[in-house]
């Protein structure tokens, strides 16, 4: 039982594996699909700031709704920086590729501080929404100004 269970997730990976491969099978692709996610991640997170500053009334439910978004969002755009992504139409620095391990921390940090996001958002606290935006937002902004052309 334990080497059919092996099987089957083994050959379930392996199909995984080889749909990602070939997703992005030209690097233009994969640069669209990076592109999308941070455009549909920065939408809803957009809509959240709205209500952290004050311009549209704060509603728990929407702020929970854009947060949950965002989190599944910001696990997407970073198997798209591969090899040979970086030429194009793009606005990502060299340093992504030369500076690997610096640009993994800061979308891991992504990750982990948009879920502490829908953590609060979840909660429908205003106060612990605008706590977790700003620290996401302080992500985005080092991410961009260190990995990111104008």
């Amino acid at each position: 039982m334990k080497k059919l269970f092996s099987l089957v997730v083994s050959v379930v990976l392996l199909a995984f594996s080889g749909a990602a491969s070939a997703q992005f099978a030209k690097a233009e692709d994969a640069i669209k699909y990076r592109k999308a996610s941070f455009t549909v991640m920065g939408v809803h997170f957009s809509r959240i700031g709205a209500m952290v500053n004050g311009s549209v009334p704060f509603d728990a439910a929407a702020a929970a709704n854009n947060a949950q978004l965002v989190e599944t969002m910001s696990r997407l755009p970073w198997a798209a920086f591969g090899a040979g992504t970086d030429k194009g139409d793009t606005k990502a620095k060299a340093e992504i590729w030369s500076d690997a391990a610096k640009f993994k921390g800061y979308s891991d940090k992504l990750v982990t501080d948009a879920a502490k996001l829908n953590a609060a958002a979840k909660m429908g606290n205003a106060d612990a929404v605008k706590a977790a935006f700003g620290a996401v937002a302080g992500t985005c902004k080092a991410c961009h100004d260190d990995f990111r052309n104008k």
